[in-house]
């Protein structure tokens, strides 16, 4: 039995074993659905636990003058940890809780690896690897052990120098949002002076599409709209995202676009509840009974986005609402796109995302009603296997109504982590722009190679064959966040030497093991850095975090800029700069300045404390940084959307009850990215991660009943004993949760972006 701090009161016990073996007795303990999202749970939640022993380190952190550690809405910083970039207190909100007691936990002792077996370390589920607590001295797994043991930081500088410094196409990192921009443009420079551009980064697997659709249309990859701006607009079109349990401070925003009068448009084949109506502690008039937000819901078919785009774009072509004018004067294309769009027939565009002429006119009517429009997405959007052109048909909607490059509309990803954006920004890229790569060549004093490197999923497939030496990640789970695990095990125990730098255990720890070392660096948390760092918000608006101090009492912790500028001297000497200065994030920042377009202003952070928005990136007007100035509209085909028989899943026709759906991975309301802070999701009345949400008439149609328990199967693996849930999900669709289903799923993927389709997984459901 492992031992572990003690838990919250809403952690499995020590003695709970995997979901996949509770015992039937929990069948009936389904979690009614709430009729508002948010509400009087969030604030017990905040009592529970600001009010526990804990509590007051969690207020010390959670006004502590750094960025918040959960999404990249973007809170915290100078102006203190309730403040959002307006500068508007009291804007914090559950998921930021919960990172924060997360990272508070008590040390692992120096006990604990020798106790407990690495087989045993990977029966834990991912809330239980969570709450085994804080990473506090660094470990090895040597060859064939079947434990961790400690390690020296000398043996750990020699190993790590060693694995990188073999041939530079055979090295590589891995990346994640959690880190600071001085860290991640460090990890790039020295992996790219080395000769390698294989900088794997987690928004390979999430928001990659963005970067890629945003670059070929606007000349710029991020959010086109800043949060003042966003406060402009009088609708807002919300795709493919779960904001009430993901990014729950814009729901604030949609609170207060309702509450002026403006309309959102909802698209996401499940109905969230939160979408439909939410309290907010930010408004405690209305707590309890809720804020309608969704002025129309739709549920397309999983993948069908773009089909339902090119149908708004036929009604506002059809009714003489397409802004010619602008279109004229301010993009590229748009006779091709016109053209497209008018020799789309109905028939294919309602066949293909399975809503109705009435609702695609609708949707039409109050975005051409609106003066300003925000198109806003999630990962709905992104993974899918025609993602880029998902954006490419949201964004030729914004262009045809003339709702890019005037205050209040424009396009808005909603990123995931807090600082995925500014990784991004940092040139922690595969594929890196001209730009930035002439200014470090200038920085070096040498030419940097130009082939494109590693992405996340080019990664695992170059290791799966035998052509990765090293890896170094930077904080993320690599081995849980790929689909299929069975092959992301497999590919990483290909390389020889594996570090981790993090601050917690995870799956990937346990799983993701080197054929001959695998390293555990633990650092510390963003609050608690000795130094000065930044992060980049969503919105393009670049936060300062105070130096702090950690709470782990005679802790071996190490900051990831130490680190990294540490193996950066011993790989490179002082040639061609001084790597040691590195160990100054002050000196990085003015590298930083000097190199990366639009972060000029860091260079001078440390003197006046200014947190700024990224020049360049923000549109007031119809001018974009395209070869032409002008947005460059794309075409966008409807995609071909088929699902497998159940013989292809290696089921007969008379096996019953069965059915095959599409299946949607997704994160649940207790959750950030593949940490697991609650195992059930109350939003969705799912008691556990071992569910599998379905339409009640899918589910009874087929033969099955709610609750009962069932098989799943993939084109990669199969789950067994998942419970049936009902819900408000789009027939045909069925929902299960990211990390754990990722097993059932091979990697589709989407060639420009490289990134997976999470969100359309064909399965075969059956007892």
């Amino acid at each position: 039995m492992i031992d572990r701090p003690q838990p919250d009161s809403d952690a499995p016990s020590s003695a709970e074993t995997h979901l996949a073996t509770v015992k039937s007795s929990i069948e009936d303990e389904a979690i009614p659905a709430p009729q508002v999202g948010g509400g009087l749970p969030v604030i017990q939640y905040w009592a529970q636990k600001t009010l526990s022993p804990q509590g007051p380190q969690i207020w010390q952190t959670l006004l502590h003058k750094s960025a918040c550690l959960s999404c990249a809405w973007g809170t915290g910083g100078q102006k203190g940890g309730f403040a959002n970039e307006l500068e508007e207190p009291l804007q914090r909100c559950m998921k930021s809780v919960q990172a924060i007691s997360s990272e508070l936990q008590p040390g692992l002792g120096d006990h604990f690896f020798d106790r407990h077996t690495i087989s045993e370390l990977q029966a834990l589920t991912s809330r239980q690897a969570d709450r085994l607590g804080r990473l506090s001295f660094p470990v090895i797994r040597r060859a064939g052990a079947d434990h961790y043991e400690p390690i020296s930081w000398e043996e750990i500088y020699q190993l790590t120098t060693a694995g990188l410094a073999l041939s530079p196409e055979r090295v590589a990192s891995y990346s994640s949002g959690r880190s600071s921009n001085e860290a991640a443009f460090l990890l790039q420079l020295m992996v790219r002076a080395l000769g390698s551009n294989n900088l794997a980064d987690c928004s390979d697997l999430c928001h990659a599409p963005s970067t890629v659709s945003l670059n070929k249309v606007f000349g710029t990859g991020t959010s086109l709209v800043s949060l003042e701006s966003l406060r402009q607009a009088d609708c807002v079109v919300l795709v493919g995202s779960n904001a009430p349990a993901n990014h729950p401070r814009l729901m604030n925003e949609l609170i207060e676009l309702r509450d002026r009068g403006g309309k959102v448009i909802v698209i996401n084949p499940v109905k969230e509840v939160g979408l439909v109506k939410f309290g907010s502690p930010a408004h405690p008039l209305r707590l309890v009974q809720g804020q309608d937000i969704a002025s129309l819901f739709l549920q397309p078919i999983p993948g069908s986005d773009l089909a339902l785009f090119v149908g708004i774009q036929k009604v506002l072509l059809e009714r003489g609402w397409v802004q010619f004018d602008y279109l004229k004067a301010h993009t590229e294309n748009w006779q091709e796109v016109i053209d497209q769009v008018a020799a789309t027939d109905w028939e294919s565009i309602i066949a293909t995302c399975g809503l109705s002429l009435t609702e695609i006119v609708a949707a039409a009517e109050l975005i051409h009603s609106s003066r300003n429009v925000v198109f806003a997405w999630a990962m709905g959007i992104t993974h899918q296997a025609n993602s880029v052109d998902n954006i490419y048909s949201i964004a030729n909607t914004a262009l045809m109504t003339g709702n890019v490059g005037k205050p209040g509309a424009g396009l808005m990803p909603i990123r995931g982590h807090s600082n995925v954006q500014g990784f991004g920004s940092m040139g922690v890229t595969a594929h890196l722009k001209d730009s930035i790569r002439e200014a470090l060549e200038k920085l070096l004093g040498k030419s940097l190679r130009r082939e494109p490197g590693y992405d996340a999923r080019a990664l695992i497939e170059a290791a799966d064959r035998g052509e990765v030496d090293t890896l170094l990640c930077l904080g993320g789970n690599l081995y849980a966040a790929n689909p299929d695990l069975g092959q992301a095990k497999r590919a990483l125990g290909n390389i020889d030497t594996i570090v981790y730098l993090a601050t917690k255990p995870n799956l990937g720890h346990f799983h993701g093991l080197a054929r001959q070392n695998t390293i555990i660096v633990p650092v510390y948390a963003r609050f608690e850095n000795p130094h000065k760092t930044t992060v980049e918000s969503g919105n393009n608006f670049v936060r300062l975090n105070s130096p702090g101090k950690t709470h782990l009492k005679d802790a071996d912790l190490v900051t990831e800029i130490d680190f990294l500028a540490e193996l950066a001297h011993r790989l490179h000497g002082e040639e061609p700069i001084q790597w040691r200065r590195l160990h100054d994030p002050r000196y990085v920042r003015q590298l930083i300045a000097q190199t990366i377009p639009g972060y000029d202003k860091i260079g001078e952070i440390d003197d006046t404390s200014a947190e700024f928005t990224i020049g360049g990136r923000i549109f007031l007007e119809p001018k974009f940084p395209t070869p032409s100035g002008k947005a460059e509209m794309q075409l966008t085909p409807l995609p071909k959307l088929t699902l497998p028989t159940l013989e292809d899943f290696g089921l007969m026709p008379e096996h019953q009850p069965a059915l095959v759906l599409a299946l949607i991975t997704g994160r649940s309301y207790g959750q950030h990215n593949t940490v697991v802070y609650k195992e059930g999701d109350e939003y969705r009345g799912m008691p556990h991660r071992q569910c599998i949400l379905m339409n009640p008439l899918d589910a009874e149609r087929a033969g099955f009943s709610q609750h009962q328990r069932v098989s799943v199967r993939g084109d990669a693996g199969q789950l067994d004993g998942i419970e049936i849930i009902y819900g408000e999900v789009r027939s045909g669709a069925a929902l299960m949760f990211y990390p754990e289903a990722n097993v059932l799923m091979k990697a589709r993927i989407e060639k420009r972006s490289g990134t997976p389709a999470y969100k359309r997984v064909p399965v075969a459901v059956f007892i």
